[in-house]
């Protein structure tokens, strides 16, 4: 929250004059309702290199397959706009506990994505043109292990970014 505040006053990255806020909400799912839509909301999946610490075991490991979820709109009469974000967790391969453990993300990979986020919506909220070119440089995909899909939220509601390779 404080890279998203500091990105949009120092940098100003949505500079239109309108206030933006991010939230969470653990719950959200990448459906846009017709009831959504009419009031603005979009959504955005981000794929981000992310690493985890399992409660349990004290076992750490690190996946370039964390979906990010973002949820936004602007509402131009209040001069407002919302994100609501929810990052989804993996399970601890090694003992099996139940749950899934939240991520964490480097500095460089949460502007990273506040970039591409804030990108989304200058194109889907203020009708700006996008370049198209590639996001990421080649030479920064950081590899890891195979993907245990079992172990992955967002594989389990569909929506894991594994199928993006």
């Amino acid at each position: 929250m404080n890279h998203f505040d500091s990105m949009l006053e120092e940098e100003e990255e949505l500079d239109y004059g309108d206030d933006w806020t991010l939230g969470f909400n653990y719950n959200q799912t990448d459906e846009v309702t017709h009831e959504d839509r009419k009031i603005g909301w979009k959504v955005y999946n981000h794929c981000a290199f992310g690493n985890f610490l399992c409660a349990s075991c004290s076992k750490c490991w690190s996946s370039a397959k964390v979906m990010v979820l973002f949820r936004y709109r602007l509402r131009k009469a209040a001069e407002r706009g919302r994100v609501i974000m929810r990052p989804f967790g993996q399970a601890c391969r090694s003992c099996n506990a139940d749950g899934f453990y939240r991520p964490g993300f480097s500095e460089e990979e949460v502007e990273d994505t506040l970039q591409e986020l804030f990108k989304k919506i200058r194109k889907n909220c203020y009708g700006e043109r996008q370049d198209g070119g590639q996001t990421r440089p080649l030479h920064d995909v950081k590899k890891t292990k195979p993907h245990e899909t079992e172990l992955c939220e967002a594989c389990l509601q569909g929506i894991c970014c594994q199928n993006e390779d």
